[in-house]
């Protein structure tokens, strides 16, 4: 697999609008589509810590490609008659990002944080094998719902080496292109395996002690929460089916674990209560399990509501992962599952 270099080539009249220190060592890539104000904020918390900034464009229908223009970042606005990843995004970023030695990836509805880039920035060249530092992604609102407080505890990660980190990175340059950049066939999950292939390569990943990006979630309705859990159950599925020869066995446990609770236990709860009542009792493993969880660290905010929806999230996760096992047996693609 090679990265994608399909983009729409930038015109002269682009380069002259970019920043002026175009051969930084940092250059920067925002993807998004329709993100209004975040997509100005995260641009223009770009401006004073990179040399340039390029914006992928994935179709959007408002007035994102002329703001961030005005705002002097590069638009390489994708063609959308193909099928959309965002890992397709990144790519064409990349493709055009050739003569910067590292990469901030960022996503359109995330600010970063003053002084990221130069902290992480000091992390990579201190270690000629480290490929990605990635630190604190927090929630611009998570006062505004449940959903958002809990995107904010699933950013809190522990500090040290990863094995995986998301969106909002800086990467090493050459080991991304040693390693052929993202999958752009992934609808999700792809930097994670991206991490995976990167790991695999002899590289190194780690999260550090610092603040990196403010991230606007606006998740504020239980079918957004749903989506966003479906999908991380497809990208559970077609992640650890792809790599299902690696003997790390990436994500081959959160799949089984969505499956088993999400679709295992119903049934064998439903088909044995046709055999005798005595199987409803078995219902009770459910509030158990949450009980385990939020008594696992009783200091920690919110803990039964974080432990229902943990339990909760299983359902969804397992749609999302049966609906890629049976595209993958008819032979169909999956589409985009988006929360926003």
């Amino acid at each position: 697999m090679s990265a994608t270099t399909e983009i729409t080539p930038l015109g002269e009249q682009d380069r002259q609008n970019g920043p002026a220190a175009s051969s930084g060592a940092v250059i920067a890539i925002a993807i998004g589509r329709n993100e209004g104000e975040r997509l100005l904020r995260c641009l223009r918390s770009l401006q004073p810590q990179v040399g340039r900034i390029i914006y992928v464009d994935s179709g959007s229908t408002d007035d994102s490609v002329s703001r961030a223009r005005a705002l002097g970042a590069e638009v390489v606005p994708l063609d959308m008659s193909l099928p959309f990843t965002a890992a397709r995004a990144r790519n064409a970023g990349l493709a055009g990002a050739d003569d910067a030695e590292f990469i901030q990836f960022v996503d359109g509805d995330c600010e970063v944080e003053a002084g990221w880039i130069t902290t992480a920035l000091a992390a990579l060249q201190s270690d000629p094998k480290l490929a990605i530092v990635a630190g604190r992604r927090r929630e611009l609102h998570p006062e505004a719902s449940i959903y958002n407080r809990l995107c904010d505890a699933e950013w809190d990660t522990p500090v040290g080496p990863a094995e995986a980190v998301g969106g909002d990175m800086l990467v090493r340059r050459a080991a991304l292109a040693q390693i052929g950049g993202f999958d752009p066939s992934l609808i999700a999950g792809e930097e994670p395996e991206m991490c995976l292939r990167m790991r695999q390569a002899g590289w190194t990943i780690r999260r550090i002690d610092a603040p990196m990006t403010i991230h606007d979630a606006a998740m504020l309705r239980h079918a957004q929460w749903a989506r966003r859990a479906r999908r991380a159950g497809h990208a559970f599925a077609e992640v650890s089916w792809r790599h299902r020869d690696d003997p790390e066995g990436f994500w081959r446990r959160e799949t089984r674990r969505a499956l088993l609770w999400g679709i295992g236990l119903p049934l064998i709860i439903l088909l044995g209560a046709m055999i005798t009542p005595l199987f409803w009792w078995l219902l009770l493993i459910y509030p158990a399990q949450m009980a385990r969880i939020a008594l696992r660290d009783p200091h920690r905010p919110e803990r039964w509501k974080r432990a229902f929806y943990t339990v909760l999230g299983k359902f969804p996760e397992a749609r999302g992962a049966l609906e890629f096992h049976l595209r993958r047996l008819i032979g169909r693609r999956s589409g985009l599952i988006e929360y926003k």
